[in-house]
């Protein structure tokens, strides 16, 4: 798989025009990779685009694949940040969510991390989950801020269709998703968070001043991305490409010199939805200067307009030319911003 992801590096080297200031591992269990090859496709980063000198690099890991050895070749081959799944620091909820590690796994990689000198680590944590209680969340957060994690992302649990969660769920053999636990589950959050100094940036992310994931941080601003492998998507600023998912086919493809994808361009209207929908969720908002800049007038005036009922149900505040969503609009952000979004 790495020599035709190589490959396809090479033939998608027009892509990018800009320098390359993040590069991620992610997107399945890059962790399980060996190291020579994670090696051997930095360098062909290296060879075939222009890097920074202090480009952030992550590796996505399950914390049961991270050890000494494996940090080990991860720090020489380049990799300087770290995005573990931890999910929970509760046993059971472990159990549930049926995770290959253990609580204890799950605080000594972190440790050992640490041991390594990689400081610079996210985890994931997920709340609102059925057998998730207040108390064992708060004690979810206090053993992340107790282990020094300078970055954590948290998502409320969702029921995707089709599922063996979905199914349990519909056959009544599990309860569904209680929307006022995970609300206060996320009022906690942002509570405990704040108060160990950590930045909300953006609707599921907490940083430590100078811990901000630049990679995703590049997204949320509509910067260009190229994505290489299986299902991986490509975004340019006009249009979007999504390689075939398929592991066989996609090898196939690349072993004939063609990479093996779908292209969208975008609308006007999608791209507006997606400037509102991503902005949004971040600390900065929306810049009404730039939408009148980049978007027009009419476009602004509507805005400024569907807004204002948000302003005043105490979810959105307007100040400095900005649009932010309140600490209470924030758990309601896609509700507020699919109201935002440019009619069909």
């Amino acid at each position: 798989m790495a020599g035709a992801i190589r490959k396809e590096m090479a033939l998608q080297q027009s892509y990018l025009s800009e320098k390359v200031e993040t590069i991620y591992f992610g997107g399945g269990t890059p962790s399980l990779l060996p190291t020579r090859e994670i090696q051997s496709i930095l360098n062909s980063i290296r060879s075939l685009f222009e890097v920074d000198a202090d480009a952030e690099i992550s590796l996505e890991a399950n914390p049961d694949d991270i050890t000494a050895d494996a940090l080990q070749g991860w720090k020489e081959a380049g990799i300087n940040r770290l995005s573990i799944g931890v999910q929970s620091f509760a046993e059971a909820d472990l159990q549930w969510m049926n995770r290959a590690h253990s609580t204890l796994q799950a605080t000594d990689c972190i440790l050992l991390a640490h041991e390594q000198g990689i400081r610079n680590i996210s985890i994931d944590l997920i709340y609102g989950t059925p057998l998730l209680t207040d108390e064992q969340w708060k004690e979810n957060i206090a053993t992340a801020i107790s282990l020094n994690i300078p970055h954590l992302s948290c998502y409320a649990l969702t029921v995707e269709p089709r599922t063996a969660l979905a199914k349990l769920i519909e056959t009544k053999q599990l309860a569904d998703v209680d929307a006022d636990k995970q609300a206060r589950h996320f009022s906690i959050l942002t509570q405990a968070l704040a108060g160990a100094g950590f930045e909300h940036y953006e609707i599921s992310n907490f940083a430590l001043p100078g811990f901000r994931s630049r990679h995703n941080s590049s997204y949320w601003i509509g910067k260009p991305y190229l994505g290489l492998g299986p299902s991986a998507h490509s975004f340019n600023g006009k249009s979007r490409q999504w390689n075939i998912a398929n592991n066989s086919l996609y090898l196939q493809s690349l072993a004939t010199g063609m990479v093996p994808f779908e292209v969208e361009i975008l609308s006007e209207e999608q791209r507006w939805n997606e400037f509102i929908m991503i902005r949004l969720r971040t600390i900065e908002g929306i810049s009404l200067t730039e939408v009148k800049n980049n978007w027009g007038e009419q476009k602004y005036t509507v805005l400024i307009t569907e807004a204002e009922k948000h302003i005043q149900r105490g979810h959105m505040v307007l100040g400095n030319d900005v649009l932010q969503l309140t600490a209470e609009g924030k758990f309601l952000a896609d509700g507020i911003a699919a109201d935002l979004f440019a009619d069909s």
